[in-house]
């Protein structure tokens, strides 16, 4: 799963929900990119979340990268993530 650290700096995303959703989003894209693959190739994701209060705003900022027809989805709380992090976000991708 992807966390919220900018790959360019190591720098971790604010302590905000909606700031680490965006900053996992933009790392997962990079990451398809890099292996020739693109947004329309995920068919499953799982949010992990340290408090199921977040999702509306998770919702929010996860729907700008998945619009029209969004991949099967699950999202689950947990007690804790590594490193303090509020989100946490699996991808599955295939052509």
């Amino acid at each position: 799963g992807q966390v919220a650290i900018d790959p360019a700096t190591g720098d971790r995303a604010p302590d905000d929900v909606a700031a680490q959703t965006g900053q996992i989003m933009a790392n997962v894209g990079a990451i398809l990119g890099d292996i020739g693959l693109g947004v329309p190739d995920v068919v499953k994701t799982t949010i992990f979340l340290a408090n199921m209060a977040d999702c509306p705003i998770v919702n929010e900022v996860y729907g700008k990268r998945f619009e029209g027809d969004p991949p099967a989805r699950a999202t689950v709380e947990v007690a804790a993530l590594p490193g303090g992090f509020l989100v946490e976000i699996e991808v599955v991708a295939s052509r």
